[in-house]
């Protein structure tokens, strides 16, 4: 996704000020309208820059719309979902907390990811902490890192499909 980093910063600018809608633009010709509902901290934002348009809405209570059939991991506590759409490409980032161990989510993704075709290209463990990562045909990729946090398992999980080019 060409534009995730430009959508990313851009979404991070934006959060640092208090306005609740506006429209910012960089240097090199980026624009970014976005507004930010003050109830539900749900943040929706349009990103142009010369290498097309994506939509991102990120917050909270955000649904996560994963592609190539991926799922929530059962039972898990979504704490915030990222939903892009980008010129044919699409992905979602979630973050979640759950009562499984790092082993048992790295398993689960780990047999969605083989449904979906990714090959997987990185399996790590570092301390406490797993990580899981592959791709697959036409731009199609995942990652899914997992590591105690005290009683809990912090979950973040990145998928998207490509269109190829």
């Amino acid at each position: 996704m060409r534009i995730v980093l430009p959508v990313i910063a851009a979404l991070a600018l934006a959060a640092c000020g208090s306005e609740t809608s506006g429209t910012l633009e960089g240097e090199d010709g980026e624009r970014m309208d976005y507004s930010v509902d003050e109830n539900s901290g749900e943040t929706n934002a349009t990103i142009t820059t010369e290498d097309g348009t994506a939509t991102m809405q990120t917050g909270p209570n955000v649904r996560a719309r994963l592609p190539l059939g991926f799922k929530v991991y059962p039972g898990a506590t979504v704490l915030s979902a990222t939903n892009i759409d980008s010129d044919g490409e699409k992905g979602s980032l979630v973050m979640m907390e759950t009562n499984a161990t790092p082993d048992e989510i790295i398993a689960y993704y780990k047999a969605e990811a083989e449904a979906a075709g990714i090959d997987i290209k990185m399996d790590m463990t570092t301390g406490e902490s797993r990580a899981l990562a592959g791709e697959g045909a036409s731009g199609a990729s995942f990652s899914v890192n997992a590591g105690e946090q005290g009683s809990a398992t912090s979950v973040q999980l990145m998928v998207s499909e490509g269109s190829g080019n």
